[in-house]
């Protein structure tokens, strides 16, 4: 019988996240009051190791984690709120971005105790920066076709292969990978393993990979022959498949994914001002309640994960309509306020619009791309 059921129970935020937008409200402030960064888009791909610092001092990072841990103790909705506000605002995060969404997260559910002793301060703190080897050139979203391997030899590994694709590799410290530590069987997703690289190791090459707008944030790293000790093993060796799709719902339903062009938006609000005709009026009012819909669909998730749950197939159907909508807001700014409307009077309005301009095709790759995650949601509800 064909399951044709998603859950989006609407969840309301409690007083409680409501004090602690209160609270990164008045952080963010105090940092923009002072200078300390520019309100950009795509804050995922900027990195400033000292805003990240400060964040972890306020107790930003590693807010969900056991207090056992370092962390806060607190849900998925008081984090929810945090990322919301991050992203609105702009900010520099993508430093710490990827060892708070899920690194942490990963190791506290599969890592060792001492992996968990050696790194997690460290990421709380904001000192210690992750990126996701995944990827890999001829594989893209094909995840199980991935042919980077992993020998076992004493008292370590061999890594061998390239990962692509990669965002911020050439600031992190560490990569947590999935390779092949079996060959390929009829099972596609059998004999992968995660394992901890540091990026200082020997026999690790890191090339940049420029984006339509000339900015290094993705990148390629080739292994050879590089050793990781078998203490950087994450989880049970053969078991890398399941682990990676525990992340997924992490990566793929945050509101980052919805926000990655918010700024293009406030900009076209302010370029057409208080008076819009009505063409101005019906697109941006189309564009925002798509947002609100898109909000409370990821704060559902949110809820979800913070009552324990695994929402694989919701998170992937918020992460195809978020990025889908993220690239519509450039297409539809264009049309109704083009770039000489203002006769150079809103050069923050063009540079926005240049800037989303370039970015948003990658929208739809990132995570998954939206042929990959359709088919996750096909088979989520039966249908294929």
């Amino acid at each position: 019988m064909t399951d044709l059921s998603l859950t989006f129970e609407p969840r309301a935020l409690a007083p409680e996240q409501e004090a602690i937008r209160d609270e990164i409200r008045a952080f963010l402030k105090d940092e923009y009051d002072r200078g300390t960064f520019a309100r950009a888009q795509e804050a995922m791909a900027k990195h400033d190791f000292g805003f990240s610092e400060r964040l972890g001092a306020a107790g930003f990072i590693g807010m969900t984690w056991p207090e056992e841990f370092g962390g806060r103790g607190l849900s998925f909705l008081d984090r929810y709120v945090v990322t919301e506000e991050l992203m609105a605002a702009g900010a520099p995060c993508g430093a710490h971005w990827v060892a708070d969404r899920q690194s942490g997260p990963l190791l506290i559910r599969y890592g060792t105790p001492e992996q968990r002793e050696r790194f997690l301060p460290e990421i709380i703190a904001g000192k210690c920066y992750f990126c996701i080897g995944m990827s890999e050139p001829d594989s893209g979203s094909d995840l199980a076709s991935i042919r980077t391997t992993a020998k076992k030899v004493d008292g370590g590994w061999l890594v061998n292969g390239t990962k692509l694709w990669t965002s911020n590799a050439h600031v992190s410290d560490y990569m947590i990978a999935l390779v092949r530590t079996e060959p390929p069987s009829d099972d596609r997703h059998a004999g992968m393993s995660q394992m901890l690289i540091d990026l200082k190791s020997d026999g690790i090459d890191i090339q940049p990979v420029k984006n339509l707008a000339g900015h290094h944030h993705f990148n390629q790293e080739m292994f050879t022959d590089c050793f990781v000790p078998d203490d950087m093993v994450v989880g049970t060796v053969g078991n890398g498949w399941e682990q990676v799709m525990s992340e997924l719902a992490y990566e793929r339903s945050g509101p980052e994914r919805f926000l990655s062009t918010f700024q293009m938006l406030v900009e076209l609000v302010r370029a057409v001002g208080p008076d819009p005709d009505e063409i101005e009026a019906r697109a941006i009012g189309r564009l925002t309640s798509h947002l609100m819909t898109l909000r409370n669909m990821a704060l559902t998730v949110a809820g979800q994960l913070t009552d324990g749950e695994l929402p694989a197939t919701e998170a992937a159907l918020v992460k195809d309509l978020s990025t889908n909508f993220c690239k519509e807001i450039p297409e539809v700014a264009r049309l109704v306020y083009p770039p000489d409307a203002g006769a150079g009077d809103n050069m923050k309005y063009e540079e926005a619009l240049a800037t989303a301009t370039l970015y948003a095709p990658s929208f739809t790759i990132q995570g998954g791309t939206r042929e990959i995650l359709r088919g996750m949601i096909a088979r989520g509800l039966g249908l294929r």
